[in-house]
């Protein structure tokens, strides 16, 4: 019996999985705050309390994220990109594109049967295209972001946004609350204009399908919907699509162990 570790520190939230052999045992979830290095260790911590294990049982951890150089229990750090692509391909076998919708950008990567990436394309540095967009409007509409996926779902008129900028975006929202606009309507449209972005960012690659979506959008159902709706395609929702980087991390462990 092995155990292998993944860690990925992201810009907003940050997380870890365990796997047994070949198997995921369990995962954690944290906010990233200010302290990489404090965030990393939590979440080791917590991982080897539900397993009952210590450091020294755990073969070998890899660390990613834009925080992976804070890991500093990792034996070596890989790129978020390889990473997802081998998380993705350990439960999709078959997929062939991934939309990383993360809290900072959005990815969309190409990946072969072993989950080799062949191409990707990053968002701009704009936040229109990112969880963070629609963190920023929930806070507006004072939701948190279960309800403002839930909300977006009930719109029957989503308001058209008339910047794609995050800045200005979060200052529309503000005055179509004054107007009177229901909440619904506008967080289906922060939802639909999200949706525009990574459509316009999927001209720049070939999608591929079978196509599956990861990262904390893929919380927001109504954000898959206008993706699903925007792409004309069919997303394949993993379980805990937050945790695929992490996974990739324990999965490319187990293998470099191996």
């Amino acid at each position: 019996m092995t155990w292998y570790m993944g860690i990925d520190i992201g810009s907003a939230f940050s997380k870890g999985m365990i796997v047994k052999d070949t198997e995921p045992v369990c995962f954690h979830i944290l906010r990233s705050g200010i302290n990489y290095r404090t965030t990393a260790n939590l979440i080791r911590q917590e991982l080897l309390s539900r397993v009952n294990l210590s450091q020294n049982d755990i073969s070998d951890t890899v660390a990613t994220g834009s925080g992976a150089n804070n890991v500093d229990f990792a034996g070596r750090k890989v790129s978020d990109i390889i990473c997802t692509a081998r998380g993705m391909n350990s439960l999709y076998p078959q997929v062939r594109t991934i939309i990383d919708a993360a809290g900072q950008s959005t990815k969309l990567i190409l990946i072969d049967s072993h989950g080799r990436v062949t191409s990707f394309v990053v968002s701009e540095k704009c936040a229109a295209g990112s969880g963070w967009f629609i963190e920023v409007i929930a806070n507006v509409l004072r939701v948190d972001l279960n309800e403002f996926s839930q909300l977006s779902r009930l719109s029957k008129n989503p308001v058209a946004f008339s910047t794609s900028c995050a800045v200005f975006g979060e200052s529309e929202a503000i005055s179509r609350v004054a107007e009177g606009i229901p909440k619904e309507d506008i967080a289906a449209g922060v939802n639909k204009t999200t949706a525009n972005k990574i459509s316009s960012l999927s001209k720049k690659i070939s999608l591929e399908e079978p196509c599956t979506i990861c990262g904390g959008g893929a919380l927001n159902t109504g954000l898959v919907q206008a993706i699903e709706l925007e792409l004309k395609i069919k997303l394949l929702l993993p379980p805990q699509p937050q945790t695929l980087s992490c996974l990739g991390a324990a999965v490319i462990a187990r293998t470099s162990s191996s």
